[in-house]
């Protein structure tokens, strides 16, 4: 006798952002196809509204009541996942109005800009959903694949250098995770980050092969994290890369993947945390260190923001380590402030300089050709710094407090060190901006709309600092996992 297979319930809504988003993508696709004379701007439009119709929908999703899974226990629906899509839609939009400009102004019709940035949004709020890790495997993919596409977008031999490089250092890092959950399957019978947690949390002859899962997971995130020593692609890839492009990546891609792995280690291998937190405290350390010490001899802007990236990666790790709620609300924190900051700043790298004159010269005497501009490049800048009364100053707060009260105080100095030599770098910008001559003659781009832009990260940057508040109560409810 045949036993019957029931089919599971599917429910749609919990991943509609995400239908919307690649509905999008293809329908801008095909309409350009169609009509190969569709402006640039029409595309903007259109990619905006599909974010915007994707951002309303996940804001409807805060207040779901059901299962804590659907499709099969494939897709979270509780407010960590709403929250990081919320955060990463944001930079999309301020992505596409990046793309728009920069190509309208270089004269060069990118019509697949814009699909392509909804298909890599796609699989960035996707991944921070997941609650299986064949979907966040499979989610890692589709944004890395538009994203390698987007880093070789200039005609530049260095954009084309630089995507290659991110492309096959990209397929070492899929290898890497994809047999970490294969060896994660042979030691809990299931690749759901629930039924791992529930494996492990009794007697299991299969702990010593899980640890061994649990690193080479590790190793394919912080790939994506740029955290140290898998950080080679970054300053090559950020330095290549349109700005546009880096300005969206450095801060979704961060976002996402460090969402993903908050879940897989908070829950999946929170059972193993005694474990595991010495292991990602000693990669935060070190990715600390070597970002803040590398940034130092940079005379480009965006190889500079590429370290700094790097650095933040270890701070960021560092409210990871805690392994609990208060950890995960602190790195959460973090992540939205990181993603305000380096968006921003690189909206101004935009605005100054594009992608070619981006060494620090070239922000000699900023303030006297653009006293708005050079404003807004120091705010970031302090920001970054962990300046107060910025945002990035109540991130690294956040994050150095949930360290301690979890007794890793060894890591918060090394951080706070960290932070000191990261000062530098961060300041000697902005001396050039206020206190030298210009070097030459280069006038900023001063469009509205992109300035705009870039002026909107700036007010929460600020409004995050002076009133962190406003979100650290939704943070603390959206760091409880539902499983």
């Amino acid at each position: 006798m045949i036993a019957q297979i029931s089919p599971p319930e599917l429910d749609f809504l919990p991943v509609a952002p995400e239908l919307v988003l690649a509905g999008g993508g293809m329908a801008i696709m095909l309409a350009e196809a169609a009509l190969p004379r569709v402006t640039s701007r029409v595309l903007l439009i259109a990619s905006l509204l599909i974010v915007a119709g994707a951002a309303g929908i996940t804001v409807a999703l805060w207040g779901w009541d059901g299962e804590p899974t659907v499709l099969a226990g494939m897709v979270a629906t509780d407010r960590f996942a709403v929250l990081i899509r919320g955060v990463l839609l944001a930079v999309a939009a301020i992505g596409a109005v990046y793309g728009h400009h920069q190509f309208d102004r270089a004269g060069e019709r990118r019509p697949e800009f814009f699909p392509l940035l909804l298909f890599a949004t796609t699989g960035m709020t996707l991944i921070a959903a997941a609650s299986d890790l064949i979907l966040t495997f499979l989610a890692l993919e589709i944004l890395s694949l538009s994203l390698y596409v987007l880093a070789g977008f200039s005609r530049r031999v260095t954009a084309s250098e630089a995507s290659m490089k991110y492309f096959l250092l990209g397929a070492f890092s899929s290898a890497f995770f994809l047999y970490g959950v294969a060896l994660a399957y042979g030691a809990t019978g299931t690749t759901s980050i629930g039924g791992i947690a529930r494996a492990l949390s009794g007697p299991s002859e299969g702990l010593p092969l899980a640890m061994v899962a649990a690193a080479l997971l590790a190793v394919g995130f912080s790939f994506k994290v740029a955290a140290v020593p898998f950080h080679m692609w970054t300053p090559d890839v950020y330095q290549g890369a349109p700005t546009a492009v880096v300005g969206f990546m450095s801060a979704a891609t961060k976002v996402a993947a460090f969402a993903a792995l908050i879940r897989v280690f908070n829950v999946a291998f929170l059972p193993l945390s005694w474990d595991w937190t010495p292991i990602v405290g000693v990669l935060a350390a070190v990715t600390m260190v070597v970002g803040s010490l590398l940034a130092i001899a940079q005379t480009d802007v965006k190889r500079m923001l590429a370290y700094s990236s790097i650095a933040h990666a270890g701070f960021i790790l560092t409210g990871v380590m805690a392994a609990n709620q208060e950890g995960i609300a602190s790195a959460t924190f973090y992540l939205v402030a990181y993603a305000l900051m380096i968006v921003g700043a690189f909206g101004v790298v935009l605005l100054v300089s594009g992608d070619e004159r981006t060494s620090l010269s070239s922000y000699a005497g900023l303030a006297v050709r653009s006293p708005l501009l050079a404003a807004l490049l120091s705010l970031f800048l302090l920001s970054l710094a962990g300046i107060p009364p910025t945002a990035g100053f109540m991130a690294k707060v956040s994050v150095f407090r949930a360290a301690v009260d979890a007794g890793h105080t060894w890591v918060v100095i090394v951080a706070v060190l960290a932070s000191v030599v990261a000062a530098f770098f961060y300041l000697r910008v902005i001396v050039l901006v206020y206190m030298k001559e210009p070097e030459e003659e280069l006038q900023p781009d001063r469009s509205p709309l992109p300035a705009l832009t870039v002026a909107v990260p700036a007010v929460a940057t600020l409004v995050l600092g002076v009133f962190p508040g406003l979100v650290f109560g939704l943070l603390e409810t959206a760091s409880i996992f539902r499983w």
